[in-house]
């Protein structure tokens, strides 16, 4: 059978989605390879979120187009975000495109790949009607054994000024709780430790199939399978974090003390301009709320510098809304302006070098914030989740505690430890290195005693 390779680009949702893409064409008798030079079949999931990721996704295309001359690729498949953004430029400007798919065909590649030779009149697939994988038990995990991306919805019913998503993946359409839980079971018996929920907007599962308090639910059930020890909540717009949502995470010992807030930012002119459904009053509620409640709880948010129309004055007020907070990790991003958002016509535009300036002040008050709390974390005894030898420093083992989410926050360095990736361990806390920390096995005796 041919073989076939992928290039997966952008958020772990676009990771979920290439993971069900693999497991559908294995299951169809496709042998995959990760060496692009022996790929008769070259897929590239695209990204198409911001000006950064569509240059990564073309500059992947062309790279993968020269497969078809010095590899053994005789098709090119293009699929994903920048696919469905921009179809016919993508056509027009790499010719050596065979087949082009957006978010709403995944399900059709493994028919489309049954033709011997391409059409070359039949290369875009992007307006076929739109057909989503109901179940995801199927998928040919590319994350660790003991850790994996749970996808609970697509697409996006929020109108952020600056995000062009709902328009490219549709309004939010939420998983039904049986094929979700059937995932996790499935996950589960493959060793899946540490599950990362995610979707566009996290807190709003369910509230298109009528389900009254739809996560909490969701995560109730989720929580009664054996096997999973950690559920950790990403992409969780702050609009639907409610007292219920609170209180639940604070009793359930499997739900991560961790929770994922995209603020983008926090003066109300800005957050107005942004159309975001929230006010400074309200995330100043909301994170309050979370912290009276569950006192250890990690937050972590993103914010965007240089918004259309933001002065010194809005900068000053989120930097200082930061320092207030302190926030156990953030993101920082710079505004990208995105034809099709409504924040495109804005006027009052900020020159690219005052919003680096603007992102590099707040990473480096950041950066004070989270080095003092990893201070504060020395002596104390974590859960670890090893992880295993760094991949490029082989000599360094790590891990994470339940407040750091995979590739996005920092990590645990290992020291004197041989335990096996995937146990979840005891250790202590020795010293803090800025976003990471370093930590040793300790005895159940001495867990127990402290």
């Amino acid at each position: 059978m041919k073989k076939v390779g992928m290039v997966s680009l952008g958020c772990p949702k676009n990771t979920v989605d290439s993971e069900r893409v693999l497991g559908d064409l294995v299951s169809s008798g496709y042998d995959l390879t990760q060496n692009e030079e022996d790929a008769e079949i070259i897929i590239v999931n695209t990204c198409g979120f911001i000006e950064s990721a569509k240059k990564e996704s073309v500059d992947t295309i062309l790279e993968m187009a020269r497969k078809k001359i010095d590899g053994k690729c005789r098709q090119l498949i293009v699929t994903g975000c920048l696919a469905e953004r921009h179809t016919q430029e993508l056509l027009d400007e790499i010719p050596e495109i065979d087949h082009l798919l957006g978010v709403g065909q995944y399900p059709q590649l493994k028919n489309i790949l049954k033709e011997n030779e391409s059409d070359f009149n039949n290369r875009n697939h992007v307006a076929t009607p739109a057909e989503f994988y109901e179940s995801y038990t199927d998928r040919l995990m590319t994350t660790a054994f003991y850790t994996a991306y749970l996808k609970i919805s697509e697409g996006c019913s929020n109108r952020c000024a600056f995000c062009i998503i709902p328009k490219m993946r549709g309004p939010m359409r939420s998983r039904s709780p049986e094929s979700i839980l059937a995932e996790t079971e499935n996950l589960a018996q493959r060793g899946v430790k540490e599950l990362n929920i995610i979707s566009q907007d996290t807190t709003m599962y369910g509230i298109d199939l009528a389900m009254k308090d739809g996560l909490v639910r969701l995560l109730r059930e989720m929580s009664n399978v054996k096997g999973v020890e950690w559920i950790r909540l990403l992409y969780c717009y702050p609009t639907f974090i409610n007292s219920g949502l609170i209180d639940y995470l604070a009793s359930e010992e499997k739900v991560c003390r961790y929770i994922d807030v995209p603020l983008q930012h926090t003066h109300d002119e800005i957050l107005k301009s942004m159309k975001r459904q929230e006010t400074e009053g309200d995330v100043r509620k909301m994170l309050d709320e979370l912290r009276l409640k569950i006192p250890d709880i990690s937050l972590r948010t993103t914010f965007i510098t240089g918004f259309p129309g933001e002065t010194e004055e809005h900068f000053k007020h989120m930097l200082r809304f930061l320092c207030e907070m302190e926030f156990d990790h953030v993101g920082i991003f710079t505004y990208s302006d995105e034809e099709g958002t409504t924040a495109y016509d804005y006027p009052g535009r900020v020159p690219e070098e005052v919003k680096l300036e603007r992102k590099n002040i707040l990473m480096e008050f950041q950066k004070e914030i989270v080095l003092r709390k990893n201070k504060e974390k020395v002596g104390q005894v974590e859960s670890v989740l090893v992880e295993g030898f760094d991949a490029q420093e082989n000599y360094i083992m790590t891990g994470r505690l339940a407040s750091q989410a995979p590739d996005i926050d920092g990590q645990v360095i290992l020291e004197k430890c041989e335990a096996e990736p995937g146990e979840i361990i005891p250790m202590r806390i020795t010293a803090a290195v800025d976003y990471d920390l370093v930590a040793e096995p300790v005895s159940k005796s001495v867990e127990l005693v402290e």
